[in-house]
């Protein structure tokens, strides 16, 4: 079966009527469906796939004669709430094709070549990006991430087992993987303004989210007077503010995308604002000078509207550069650029656990992401497949 084949049997999988958007989150029935797709697609190929205990996969062509360290590729298939089609998918739907181009050209890889898919790389229902990598890498351990909890209050275990999953069988183990390529839809127009479809990554900024609580006193909304109110909402609107501000002027990303209050009520004063900040920015004392400098002005204000604030960071990754001398080989295989993104990766905690490892990106002609218009062109995936088959070949050889 073809990448558009394949494409077209993905496409309704998760997909909100209303929106357009998709829904796959982790362990949950979209994403298990995704999970089933992938099993059979690898199948279909001769290839066993394996699937650890949180549901990571990676299944492997290892012809005989294929030895030392594998070259690892895929991504991820779950998605943001209301999400992209591209996002994830176009990694793990390009690699299985990347492979049936590989075998079409008659290529019998001398290094085993894998196809591997991560779970809950975007962090939309358990808060922690990359979970899946994190926790194959050792950079986040099982008994802290069991703990998490998603915004109805289930556990992260108790998801797991729910999914028929038993995280004491074991996590896949990287040991023998001596290269990781990941595909992925580019989430900008870097490749569009070049006139470009596929390009390279050079690194990924340093990013994070981190929860701002603002603590206030409930009271009624038409009987309190307005210099008697200490409203939670008011100190997060200017936190708001000052974040934009804060990152138009660096020339950075700040992004207060999600937010709690509590009663939460059109006729109440709330009590707690709860917020979470998405920072990203060009170096990592440019990230944590912007996120200070945001925290600074939330403490000045929460003293003035007589609230009170904790910020907590609950997920920050460090920048990634990713092996020049790796990215600069594969680029001249296509005469491709190499390019920075803004966007985390499984590709990004890889590339931190030590493992050789480059991006291919695919272009993206609006440059929205996370958004249900994220958008590749077909003929621009189509090219992707064989820019993958290539650098797979190049490193498999």
């Amino acid at each position: 079966m073809g990448f558009e084949e394949m494409w077209r049997d993905l496409a309704p999988v998760g997909r909100s009527a209303a929106s357009g958007g998709y829904f796959r989150q982790p362990w949950a029935s979209a994403e298990s469906e995704l999970r089933a797709w992938f099993a059979q697609e690898c199948a279909a190929r001769g290839l066993t796939v394996e699937t650890d205990g949180i549901g990571n996969q990676v299944a492997w062509w290892s012809p005989d004669s294929a030895t030392g360290k594998g070259v690892l590729t895929g991504s991820h298939l779950d998605s943001v709430l209301d999400g992209g089609a591209y996002d994830g998918p176009l990694g793990v739907v390009s690699a299985l094709a990347a492979v049936d181009t590989m075998r079409g050209r008659g290529f019998e890889p001398s290094r085993p070549i894998g196809i591997g898919v991560f779970v809950e790389e975007e962090g939309s229902r358990f808060g922690r990006a990359c979970l899946g990598s994190r926790l194959v890498t050792g950079a986040t351990t099982w008994d802290e991430a069991r703990e998490l909890r998603d915004r109805d209050g289930v556990f992260l275990a108790d998801a797991v087992e729910v999914a028929g999953l038993d995280p004491s069988t074991g996590l896949l183990s990287l040991e023998h993987v001596g290269t990781f390529v990941e595909l992925h839809v580019e989430q900008g127009r870097d490749l569009f303004d070049r006139d470009v479809a596929v390009g390279l990554a050079s690194e990924i900024w340093p990013h994070g989210r981190w929860r701002f609580d603002f603590a206030g006193q409930a009271n009624h909304a038409g009987t309190t007077r307005m210099e008697d109110r200490r409203d939670p909402m008011l100190t997060y609107a200017m936190t708001a503010l000052a974040a934009n501000k804060q990152a138009r002027l660096a020339g950075q990303r700040a992004t207060f995308g999600r937010i709690s209050v509590e009663p939460n009520g059109t006729n109440a004063v709330p009590s707690l604002v709860t917020a979470w900040l998405d920072a990203r920015a060009s170096s990592d004392d440019a990230l944590a000078e912007m996120v200070d400098a945001v925290g600074r002005q939330a403490q000045d204000r929460a003293g003035r509207d007589g609230t009170a604030l904790t910020v907590t960071a609950e997920s920050v990754s460090g920048s990634v550069a990713f092996d020049p001398d790796l990215a600069a080989r594969l680029a001249g295989l296509g005469d491709w650029p190499v390019i920075a993104t803004q966007a985390g990766h499984d590709a990004g905690i890889l590339a931190d656990a030590g493992i050789p490892t480059a991006m291919v990106f695919v272009r993206n002609p609006t440059g929205v992401s996370h958004s249900p218009d994220e958008h590749a062109e077909t003929a621009d995936c189509l090219t992707g497949v064989e820019a993958l088959a290539d650098v797979l070949e190049e490193l498999a050889r």
